[in-house]
C-alpha cells in the first residue's frame, strides 16, 4: 500500500523584479510504501525542499497532485498521523527543550497526561535527556537537529517527513539517528527522508529516488537501481618494499599509501588474483580483500557527468 502517491507534480515560481520564471520540480512522481524507509536523493538545488514543501501542503503545487493516505495534500486531513522535521527549523530560543516539546505538543492537541508521559521518553530516544531543561538557545547545532528530530515525532505519527536529519551531526550522532530511523521502522512506521550523506541512505533505505535539476532520474529499490555486479576489488595490503607497490600500482586503477598500508583499487577479480599472488609470494601481509559493487555515489556522479555533458553538447550547438 502507497502511503504517499505523486503523480506530475510541478512548482513553477515568478521572481524578482522581471518576474523571471522558475520551475524547481518538473514533473514527480513518487510512491512510499508503508513501513519501508524511503530515500529522495540529489544534490543542492535539485528541487528535494520544494518537493517536500508541496507533500506537507506549506506550498501548493503548479499542477499535479500528491495523496497521502489516499487523502490529497491540500486537505489539512492529509497531515493527520504525520510528524514533519524540515531542514531550516525555526526555534523558541527562550524555551527548554522539554517546554518546546510541551508547547508543539499542545498545538498537535496531545493530552496533557499523554505529553508529561511521552516528552522524557522522546528525549531519551533522541539523546538529549541531559537536556531538557536546557534553553535552546544554548543548543549546539546537532542539539537542535536532535530536539527538531523529537518533534516531529510528538503524537506517535506513522508516517515521518525529515529533511536532511543527520546534517550538522557528528558520527556518533549520525549513528544513533541512523539506528532511531531503523527502531521506527521496525515498529511499522513509513519515514521519507532527503540526505546529502549517501553512505548513510544506502544503508537504512529500502526505496530511494535520485532528483535532479526538478525530475526523478532513478526510483526503486537499491538492490534493482545497483545490482549486484562487482564493479572492482579493494586490497589493502603490509608490508611491502618499494618494488612491489610499482609493481601493484600497474595492475591498479588507483593506489592510496595510507601510512604503513597501501591501498590498491583493482579493475577486477582477475586483477585481484594477480596482486594477491604478488603480495603473497613476496612475503607481504593481506588486510583485507573486499568486492566493490556500484553505490548510490556512484549512480549519482554518473547521472551528474551525464546531464553536465549534455549541457556542453548543447552549448555548442547553440554557439
Amino acid at each position: 500500500m502507497s502511503v504517499i502517491q505523486a503523480r506530475g507534480l510541478r512548482k513553477v515560481f515568478r521572481t524578482g523584479f522581471l518576474m523571471r520564471t522558475v520551475e524547481p520540480v518538473r514533473g514527480v512522481d513518487l510512491d512510499v510504501r508503508e513501513g519501508e524507509i524511503f530515500g529522495f536523493i540529489g544534490p543542492n538545488g535539485a528541487g528535494k525542499t520544494t518537493t517536500i514543501k508541496m507533500l506537507t501542503g506549506l506550498i501548493l503545487p503548479s499542477s499535479g497532485e500528491a495523496t497521502i493516505h489516499g487523502v490529497p495534500v491540500p486537505l489539512p486531513e492529509s497531515r493527520r498521523g504525520l510528524g514533519f522535521m524540515p531542514e531550516g527549523t525555526y526555534f523558541h530560543d527562550y524555551l527548554t527543550g522539554r517546554e518546546f516539546l510541551d508547547f508543539h505538543g499542545r498545538l498537535l492537541g496531545v493530552p496533557r497526561a499523554m505529553r508529561e508521559r511521552s516528552i522524557p521518553e522522546l528525549l531519551q530516544k533522541v539523546g538529549l535527556p541531559h537536556a531538557g531543561d536546557l534553553r535552546i538557545r544554548r543548543y549546539s547545532k546537532g542539539m537542535r537537529q536532535r530536539i527538531g528530530l523529537a518533534q516531529a515525532l510528538l503524537g506517535d505519527p506513522d508516517l515521518l517527513i525529515l529533511d536532511e536529519p543527520m546534517s550538522g551531526l557528528d558520527p556518533i550522532g549520525r549513528k544513533d539517528v541512523r539506528e532511531l530511523i531503523l527502531q521506527l521502522r521496525d515498529a511499522g512506521k513509513t519515514i521519507f527522508f532527503t540526505s546529502h550523506i549517501l553512505a548513510d541512505a544506502e544503508l537504512l533505505c529500502d526505496q530511494v529516488a535520485i532528483i535532479l535539476k526538478g525530475q526523478i532520474a532513478h526510483h526503486g529499490y537499491l538492490g534493482e537501481l545497483l545490482g549486484q555486479e562487482i564493479e572492482g576489488v579493494d586490497l589493502v595490503v603490509e608490508q611491502i618494499d618499494e618494488a612491489l607497490y610499482e609493481r601493484l600500482k600497474q595492475e591498479a586503477r588507483r593506489a592510496v599509501v595510507q601510512g604503513t598500508r597501501y591501498l590498491f583499487e583493482l579493475p577486477d577479480e582477475a586483477h585481484a588474483e594477480k596482486a594477491l599472488k604478488l603480495v603473497l609470494e613476496a612475503g607481504g601481509r593481506v588486510r583485507s580483500l573486499s568486492p566493490r559493487r556500484r553505490s548510490l555515489e556512484d549512480l549519482l556522479v554518473s547521472d551528474l557527468q551525464a546531464d553536465s555533458a549534455t549541457a556542453r553538447s548543447e552549448g555548442e550547438v547553440e554557439r
